[in-house]
């Protein structure tokens, strides 16, 4: 008697012309932890609305993997982070995340990522997250992406811009004890300004269901 898959994210992954993306797993995990205590941004600055790169290092690398099981603890059709551990000629160097709440109704997706600081400015950051996007556009149905970064996050921002994100308000945080902005941003799937290249996916079928596209 054969049993269904209970983990189809285990076979998901997304290729681009440099990058394998596949939802996280424990030995990746620990790669993504060298990469982040290599560093992933300077010091003086903070990019994330959770500051978990200001943690103690004793800790930081459990607390980040704390983070990631809780998230694959909690994954449910209904609300769903999807943790994609990128990776660059075969070593991991950051992370996609696309999530969604109530996909199947809202039809919505948000994303966030990082890369290791020995592997910004490549361009990486724009394909990872072009990546995420034509998967949620082309195959999932989505209708719209959104995303955020503080106003001082030109990278972030510029990556966004890229793509034909534009900006839907700003919210104000506390970061480090000062006030910051965040400005938010929203794609509509017809405004995507898409990459010269395909994006390869395998298998998604199995995922559907599990995602709230099915």
């Amino acid at each position: 008697m054969s049993h269904p898959e209970p983990w189809p994210l285990r076979h998901l992954v997304l290729r681009t012309p440099r990058l394998e993306l596949r939802p996280d797993d424990d030995a990746g995990l620990l790669e993504l932890v060298a990469v982040a205590h290599a560093g992933v941004h300077p010091p003086e600055e903070m990019p994330f609305l959770v500051p978990w790169t200001d943690a103690d290092p004793r800790y930081m690398g459990r607390g980040t993997l704390q983070h990631f099981w809780q998230q694959r603890s909690a994954f449910t059709p209904e609300d769903w982070n999807v943790h994609f551990l990128v990776r660059h000629e075969g070593r991991v160097i950051g992370v996609q995340s696309l999530q969604a709440r109530e996909f199947g109704v809202v039809r919505e997706v948000a994303t966030g990522s990082w890369l290791g600081l020995a592997h910004q400015g490549h361009g990486l950051g724009t394909e990872m997250r072009a990546a995420a996007l034509m998967l949620a556009f082309d195959d999932l149905g989505a209708v719209c992406a959104r995303s955020g970064a503080f106003a001082d996050n030109a990278a972030s921002l510029r990556v966004s811009a890229k793509l034909g994100y534009t900006r839907d308000g700003s919210v104000t945080h506390v970061r480090r004890g000062e006030p910051v902005e965040e400005v938010r941003l929203r794609l509509a799937a017809a405004a995507f300004v898409r990459p010269p290249w395909t994006l390869q996916v395998d298998g998604l079928a199995g995922c559907l269901g599990l995602l709230g596209a099915g």
